[in-house]
């Protein structure tokens, strides 16, 4: 009996991913290597933009077409929406939220290759006390999960959003706000770092809201109640012995605090990457969004952040000049030139190291959703280009910064000599012989030349990928 997760989307869906994996194999489902090999296949969906979507439609279609007896489970921010029931209604055997996922699959599970293959598997009259193996939890962020990879690791800390951004699905996708307690994060970091984990990544729809309001046994002899912020859980996970990174995403301006911004600057352990989505440069453009805070506080904090590792670096060998990515819509209901001109503008000014910028996508559900989407195609596409070369002009003058400097870089792969090949007519692999890629704590991607065997997480027998050290020259500035 074998199954197969399909993921879209972001590193929470990654995160998902190896809970459910953990789940199934539970009840001894085995992991194939693709989808045509597998009995049960799981779809952990996206539903940020339409291109996200139509990808999911398309794929369970054809799977459809080809195999008739295959099982699919639609899980993710796609699988309460009605109108997405549905459309796939008779393809799909079930559709469940990813917080009710255990609940929903193990009375299925628990009969076996029968039981997910028996006619009943199309029900969704599932009851919301469904009796529980012993030790289950129906709590999906309490699955202790077997990781993919050995030297980097997703840990949610929290999930849902109260935020209600306009054109957003999550407060719909995954509820309000939910935060893990203190005890079961620093359980699951202690554990990885024991393992030689390097690199721990906290998760969250708005990571820098977390509120740990649970006893917390570590943490009181008596176990009172104590109230953890995230500046303080990120304290606490800084003292876990062990060398390791630090970093997390995704923040909201709105409660990017001074405290948060001094621990970020003075630990040692946590890395110099903030990602702090600005979405617009436009002050009315943000009030249509519902990002509450204006132009003028996110251009305030951009400079307190810089400033802060200016001042804290003096002390602190280990840090090096914050890389900051953020998030642009472009193209928004009613956004006119002029508006993005000063989106333009911000990025000009701001010199991010990184932008995620997307053409914006009508979201059922969402308050956006009722608002005339009256920029064009072409128009979004345009001003898509023109951002991405004003980034492109930052970002290579950041990494010119580099060049002459040692930094510490996390290893990710040895280069494949067959993949990187020359033509067969040379039939010269010599270039390629001992490069690495990896990664800074900045995550800037650096290929570098070793003549010595470094143990690299992904590669067969390594447990764990190494820190190393490298320095830039002018002729890596393409490769960072």
């Amino acid at each position: 009996m074998k199954y197969f997760v399909k993921v879209f989307g972001c590193q929470m869906n990654q995160s998902d991913a190896e809970r459910i994996a953990t789940y199934l194999e539970k009840y001894k489902l085995k992991l194939a290597s693709s989808i045509d090999e597998a009995n049960l296949i799981v779809f952990v969906t996206c539903g940020v933009r339409q291109s996200a979507e139509d990808r999911v439609y398309g794929q369970i279609n054809n799977i459809k077409k080809k195999y008739l007896d295959k099982k699919i489970v639609l899980t993710g921010c796609l699988s309460h929406r009605k109108d997405v029931q549905r459309r796939l209604k008779g393809k799909v055997d079930l559709f469940c939220e990813i917080k009710s996922f255990p609940q929903a699959v193990s009375p299925f599970l628990k009969g076996g290759l029968r039981g997910i293959l028996n006619k009943q598997f199309n029900r969704k009259n599932l009851s919301s006390t469904l009796p529980l193996v012993k030790g289950e939890c129906f709590d999906y962020l309490d699955i202790t999960l077997k990781y993919t990879n050995s030297y980097t690791a997703y840990i949610p800390i929290m999930t849902g959003c109260n935020n209600f951004c306009a054109y957003c699905v999550v407060p719909f996708a995954r509820g309000r706000e939910y935060s893990r307690p203190a005890d079961d994060i620093l359980k699951e970091v202690k554990s990885l770092v024991k393992k030689g984990c390097k690199e721990i990544i906290l998760l969250g729809q708005n990571v820098n809201s977390y509120k740990n309001l649970t006893p917390t046994l570590s943490l009181s002899r008596r176990g009172s109640e104590k109230k953890i912020n995230f500046p303080k859980l990120l304290r606490l996970i800084e003292k876990i012995p062990g060398k390791f990174w630090l970093s997390f995403l995704t923040s909201h301006p709105k409660d990017m605090s001074d405290d948060l911004i001094e621990i970020i600057a003075k630990s040692k352990k946590i890395c110099e990457y903030i990602s702090l989505p600005a979405q617009s440069g436009d002050n009315e453009i943000l009030r249509k969004m519902n990002r509450k805070y204006s132009i003028e506080h996110y251009k305030r904090l951009i400079k307190k952040i810089r400033g802060s590792f200016q001042r804290f670096n003096l002390s602190c060998t280990a840090k090096v000049e914050p890389c900051i990515s953020t998030d642009i819509i472009v193209g928004f209901p009613g956004e006119t030139k002029k508006q993005f001109e000063n989106t333009a503008k911000l990025l000009r000014e701001m010199k991010f190291d990184m932008a995620y910028i997307a053409q914006y996508s009508p979201r059922p559900q969402t308050l956006a959703w009722k608002m005339k989407d009256n920029v064009s195609k072409k128009e979004k596409e345009r001003r898509d280009k023109m951002l991405t070369d004003i980034l492109s002009k930052t970002a290579l003058e950041n990494n010119k910064k580099y060049i002459g400097k040692v930094v510490e870089v996390l290893v990710d792969k040895r280069f494949d000599l067959e993949e990187f090949r020359a033509p067969a007519r040379k039939g010269k692999v010599e270039p390629w012989m001992g490069k690495y890629l990896a990664h800074t704590r900045t995550q800037k991607k650096v290929i570098f030349h070793s003549n010595k065997k470094i143990p690299v997480g992904i590669a067969p027998h390594h447990n764990a990928s190494e820190l190393v050290r490298g320095e830039f020259r002018e002729s890596q500035n393409r490769e960072i």
